[in-house]
């Protein structure tokens, strides 16, 4: 079984690194509802959740570039609170691995792909837009469909109500608050997020995720 594993390992060439399970579930649902074929055993991209943000660091990240047969490397990341120190973050970790070439001062509102020097190509996304604070489920947001924006701008006034009557989530979630407020409201209600996308209760083709998703296919190649 190891040594089999450890051939899977070396197979893979296309890698992104995320902060947690989430991202790796939904991701997923979200590319193969635009048009990329994703099977079990046989997926395009192999999506590595890490945990948290701790892989934005020199060694981490050269250490993965590093990797047999590797040709493409993303990083998707929570803006949280601050996009662009986020970014500086990332700038900083990057600027001390050599086959990296000085990225910008800010990271490009499509999301950053470069060719590294020793030609592999690296990309970086912060979510929710590379702009703006917030999380996965903030852009999530961007996909709720028009229709039902009413019953959105409900789901965050009861939610902020929610808060004021003694509600536990901490402010940094709220958008997580939201989202799920609104997904309980719906028809079959409490759909996880990956359900939502691939039932499209949520709209994967919606513009705003469409940026989201070229991103991703001109980063892989797909």
């Amino acid at each position: 079984m190891a040594s089999s594993d450890k051939s899977k390992h070396l197979m893979i060439t296309k890698r992104l690194i995320v902060e947690g399970e989430q991202d790796k579930r939904v991701i997923p649902y979200l590319i193969e509802a635009n048009g990329i074929t994703w099977k079990k055993g046989k997926e395009p991209v192999d999506i590595q959740p890490h945990g948290g943000d701790g892989f934005i660091n020199p060694y981490m990240i050269s250490t993965r570039l590093k990797e047999t047969g590797l040709t493409h490397l993303g990083l998707i990341l929570d803006a949280d609170e601050d996009a662009a120190e986020r970014w500086q973050s990332i700038r900083n970790a990057c600027s001390q691995i050599e086959s990296i070439p000085p990225l910008p001062e800010q990271i490009p509102e499509t999301g950053l792909i470069i060719k590294t020097l020793d030609d592999k190509k690296f990309g970086v996304w912060i979510m929710p837009d590379n702009q703006l604070k917030g999380m996965l489920e903030t852009f999530l947001a961007y996909m709720i469909p028009s229709e039902s924006e009413p019953l959105w701008q409900y789901a965050q006034e009861v939610v902020t109500e929610a808060k004021t009557k003694g509600a536990k989530f901490i402010d940094e979630h709220i958008d997580k608050a939201y989202i799920y407020s609104w997904l309980a409201w719906q028809k079959p209600p409490g759909r996880q997020l990956h359900n939502a996308i691939q039932e499209e209760i949520l709209n994967p083709q919606h513009p705003k995720a469409q940026i989201f998703v070229k991103w991703f296919k001109d980063l892989y190649d797909l």
